[in-house]
């Protein structure tokens, strides 16, 4: 009996030691907009080879998974659509299968099922990872709030200059956010003005305007990529043609020539749709409209001085009132990393957790894990920006991820802008003060010139922008391209979606001057070290600012600042000059990267990209594997012998001085 007994006690204990611990359920969270009849999955790597059959079998759209457990939960919802989230791109299927994108996809159901049910059923199932509903964007802006437009015409007529400025533009004396020295007209119309509050370009623009190599991927609405001012600075897909109907480069989108419209679905952008209000054309100037051009104004990173500016990306997100899904927009960050952007320019985001209710926000994550769990896709999107854009053997390994922290008068910022990896900006006005509307707190990594209205603008009065003489005045907004009803031409605007593309702006103009000083830097290098050259500006904030709550309307109402609040909770003011200044002693040389030749392929590089200045021959270690060819700046790979085929790819035929490929003398030439 006692034998037993202990028998019966160890098989007890091996039960309870080998049980394995249940499966987490997946977070549900449905959020208030969550759209109707859809829900994104994420499955567990597990489940590849099936929905990789599956997808096959369909031509990448099909009514369910191919997983029974999965599909019986698809047939009791009535699903009719199963996709992938991110389209096959032949160039980078690997990494984002590294990165476990493929195993994201969006299912669409009988919009009279109840979401959060729906969730709850297919959380149940062992296979299923991660659960999210699908939600439309938020604008960090008011769409209603109309800008101030002032024609081509208009803006041509334009000749007052205080300054010297460096370009031709006729109006970039309006933009005192770039070269503030406190004699501008803007001093003359506004008291509240202090020389020196501005993005520091007169120091940068001696040093470099720009490289079209650098893009920036402009996430908005549409950018009128055929306004006057900016056509020379646009990103364009070679080899892709609007209405060709094929996808010539192989990266899962049709004719996107252009950029691409997330909201249709279309690689039809569009800058005309009711209700556009030409923002994104506004922030894409201020990034790169095409300096010395004789017409218009300037944007900080748009060339001049016989240099070509970076180059923009439009990634629609806002078309006329419509917002993309979360869905879309995920594809979009993938989209600009997977096509060469290394900035994302963002002004849009949820609202502050501290957004105040009574003024209509609905308060948004308040952590960033409540933010990670509530939008995983998000999130995973993001971190393939970040750790994906750019090339380890390029400017930057990585890429800046950089949003407006929002403008709901919040002590602390929107996200995704607070998210650690990313570059969270807020506004001040032109006098180092806070803009009122800004969001702040201690997620803020930078600031920069936004405008202030409330501020500078006459209570009561929506004719702002015009004097008694019914000349236009400087009215304490930023200056940029515009687009309205679909005519180029420039005008105001505010907010923390201004400040946001001036860093873009300074991001883009230094890793240009770094590409021309051949200097490397990491992703988190590069942020911070646009945080460490920033100025601290914490001085500024002592006693009370008066500003005026909805200024153009009757009854105003007057609020006081604390400016003491703001301290150290505005990150650091965005200076390009010092920027610039750093970026010699910073990052590390560039090398000629380690080069692998597919079998029976040649590859080139261009030395004028990497620290080999004077070479006249290269030569590599083993001729048997490859062999090097040197026409002027360009160095050639080629094969030596079909046989190397057997072994797959060859290399490294050329590498770094530390790799035994290729000798010294190939690299630095004698």
């Amino acid at each position: 009996m006692a034998v037993a007994l202990f028998a019966a006690a160890c098989v007890n204990d091996d039960i309870t030691l080998t049980t394995p611990n249940p499966t987490p359920t997946p977070n549900i969270v449905v959020t208030e907009d969550a759209t109707k009849g859809e829900v994104i999955i994420k499955f567990k790597p597990e489940m590849e080879a099936i929905l990789d059959a599956t997808m096959t079998r369909s031509g990448g759209v099909a009514t369910r998974s191919g997983i029974p457990s999965t599909d019986e939960i698809l047939e009791i919802l009535d699903a009719y659509h199963f996709e992938r989230v991110f389209p096959v791109d032949e160039r980078h299927e690997e990494r984002t299968r590294k990165n476990g994108l493929h195993l994201w996809y969006i299912v669409k159901f009988n919009p009279e099922e109840d979401i959060a049910s729906a969730m709850e059923r297919l959380a149940q199932l062992g296979e299923v990872d991660k659960l999210q509903c699908n939600r439309p964007i938020q604008r960090a802006y008011n769409p209603s709030c109309e800008p101030t437009f002032v024609s081509c015409a208009e803006a041509e007529q334009a000749t007052t200059r205080s300054i010297e400025w460096p370009f031709n533009d006729p109006d970039i004396y309006r933009q005192w956010c770039y070269i503030n020295d406190g004699t501008a007209p803007i001093a003359q119309q506004w008291a509240g003005v202090v020389a020196g509050a501005d993005a520091g370009c007169k120091e940068a623009w001696e040093l470099s305007t720009g490289d079209e190599e650098i893009i920036v991927a402009v996430m908005d609405e549409a950018v009128m990529w055929s306004h006057p001012d900016l056509a020379d600075n646009i990103w364009i897909n070679e080899g892709e043609e609007y209405n060709a109907g094929i996808d010539a480069d192989g990266n899962g989108y049709i004719d996107d020539k252009y950029g691409y419209n997330f909201v249709r679905n279309t690689p039809i952008t569009s800058w005309t749709s009711n209700g556009s209000t030409g923002h994104g054309t506004h922030v894409a100037g201020t990034i790169a409209a095409v300096n010395d051009n004789g017409i218009g104004v300037a944007g900080i990173a748009g060339g001049g001085n016989g240099m070509k500016g970076v180059k923009i990306m439009t990634l629609q997100l806002f078309d006329g009132m419509n917002s993309c899904t979360l869905a879309m927009e995920a594809r979009a960050m993938k989209y600009a990393a997977d096509n060469g952007a290394v900035i994302l320019q963002c002004s849009w985001g949820y609202h502050s957790a501290k957004a105040n209710l009574i003024m209509g926000y609905t308060p948004g994550p308040a952590t960033e894990e409540e933010w990670a769990a509530t939008y995983p896709l998000e999130k995973e999107a993001l971190d393939y920006f970040i750790h994906n854009a750019g090339s380890p053997n390029g400017v930057i390994n990585g890429g800046l991820a950089i949003f407006a922290s929002g403008n709901e008068y919040a002590a602390q910022s929107s996200f995704p802008a607070a998210y650690s990896k990313c570059i969270s900006v807020s506004a001040i006005a032109a006098d180092y003060t806070p803009a009122s509307y800004a969001n702040y707190g201690s997620e803020v990594l930078l600031c920069a010139p936004g405008g202030d209205l409330e501020y500078y603008g006459t209570p009561g009065s929506s004719d702002d922008a015009y004097d008694e003489n019914g000349i236009l005045k400087e009215q304490g907004a930023i200056y940029s391209t515009l687009v309205v009803n679909g005519v180029a031409g420039y005008g105001y605007y505010e907010g923390t979606s201004m400040a946001c593309p001036h860093v873009s702006g300074v991001a883009a103009l230094g890793l240009a001057y770094a590409k021309q000083q051949k200097r490397h830097f990491t992703w988190e290098e590069f942020r911070d070290l646009m945080y460490t050259t920033g100025r601290d500006i914490d001085s500024y904030f002592s006693g009370e600012k008066l500003f005026y709550m909805r200024h153009t309307s009757a009854g105003a109402t007057p609020i006081k600042m604390n400016l003491e609040d703001y301290r150290g909770k505005m990150g650091h003011l965005v200076d390009a000059g010092a920027l610039l200044k750093a970026i010699d002693g910073s990052g590390r040389d560039m090398r000629l990267p380690n080069i692998y030749l597919a079998p029976l392929q040649s590859t080139t590089l261009e030395l004028t990209h990497y620290n080999v200045e004077g070479a006249k021959s290269a030569t590599v270690a083993n001729i048997e594997i490859a062999e090097a060819e040197l026409n002027g700046d360009m160095l050639t790979i080629n094969p030596a012998a079909p046989r190397c085929c057997r072994g797959g790819p060859h290399g490294p035929a050329a590498s770094r001085p530390d790799s035994p490929g290729c000798t010294r003398r190939s690299r630095r030439g004698s």
